[in-house]
C-alpha cells in the first residue's frame, strides 16, 4: 500500500502496521506467515533527496536498527544473517524487505518492511518448520509477555534514527555493529545465486555490504543471494 502512495516529505515517514497478513511476502516472493496477534508486520516509507551511497546495503542498516530496538526491549542475544534475517540462537526471528523507487537524477523512496515473530504459538512454529524454515519468536526467545506496541514503537524510532544517519554516512557508521552481530562469519556456507552455488568460508561483509566468502578459487564478493550454513562432518 505504501508503494502506491506519494513519497512522504523529506525527513518524515509514513508507517503502516497490520494486525495480521494473509499474503505476506519475503525476499524472492517467498511467503511470510503472520497469524492474528502473533507478529509485528511493519512497513515504513522514506524519501531521500537523491539515491544515497550504499543504497544496496540499506537492508543491513535496517538490521542494525532492529538489533538496537530488540536490545532495548530486553532481548540481547540477537544476530544478523546476511542479507536480511534477524536470528536468535540460530533460528529466524524476523526478516527485512526493502523496495526502492528512484529517478535517474532525482529523489528516491524506499518502503521498508519488517516482519517479526512475537508469539506464533507451538502449532504455527511447527507449520513453518515443516515448510523448511527454522523459526522462533520473542516468547520462545525468553521475553515474557512482550508488547507488540512497545516493540513496534522501538523499531520505528530506531529505523528513523538510522535512516537519518544513513543519508549522510552510508553503511560505514553501522559496519562494526553489524560485524559484531554477524551470524555467518567463520562458518562454511553455500551461497545460492542465479549463476549457481558457491561454497566457502564466510569472512564477513566489506565496506559496501557485500558478503565476502573465501572459496577454493579465492575471495569472492556477493551483493545478492541466499546463504545456508553447511554442517561440516
Amino acid at each position: 500500500m505504501l508503494l502506491a502512495r506519494q513519497n512522504p516529505p523529506f525527513a518524515a515517514c509514513d508507517v503502516l502496521l497490520a494486525e495480521y497478513q494473509t499474503a505476506g511476502r519475503g525476499r524472492r516472493g517467498r511467503t511470510w506467515m503472520a497469524p492474528p496477534g502473533g507478529s509485528i508486520c511493519l512497513s515504513l516509507s522514506w524519501a531521500f533527496p537523491e539515491v544515497p551511497q550504499d543504497v544496496g546495503a540499506l537492508g543491513l542498516v535496517i538490521g542494525v536498527c532492529a538489533l538496537r530496538a530488540l536490545r532495548e526491549s530486553g532481548l540481547d542475544d540477537v544476530r544478523l544473517k546476511w542479507p536480511n534475517d534477524i536470528q536468535v540462537n540460530g533460528k529466524k526471528l524476523g526478516g527485512i524487505l526493502i523496495e526502492l523507487r528512484a529517478e535517474s537524477d532525482g529523489p528516491a523512496s524506499v518502503v521498508i518492511g519488517i516482519g517479526l515473530n512475537v508469539a506464533l504459538g507451538a502449532k504455527a512454529l511447527e507449520v513453518v518448520g515443516q515448510a523448511g524454515g527454522s523459526p522462533t519468536d520473542l516468547v520462545t526467545a525468553g521475553l515474557e509477555q512482550p508488547s507488540r506496541n512497545v516493540v513496534a514503537a522501538a523499531l520505528v524510532t530506531e529505523v528513523v534514527r538510522g535512516l537519518m544517519v544513513f543519508e549522510k554516512g552510508g553503511l560505514r557508521p553501522f559496519t562494526e555493529e553489524w560485524r559484531a552481530a554477524d551470524a555467518l562469519r567463520g562458518h562454511q556456507v553455500d551461497v545460492h545465486t542465479l549463476e549457481g552455488v558457491a561454497r566457502g568460508l564466510a569472512r564477513g561483509i566489506d565496506l559496501h555490504g557485500a558478503l565476502v566468502v573465501e572459496t577454493p578459487q579465492g575471495l569472492r564478493r556477493f551483493i545478492s543471494g541466499d546463504v545456508t550454513v553447511r554442517t561440516v562432518e
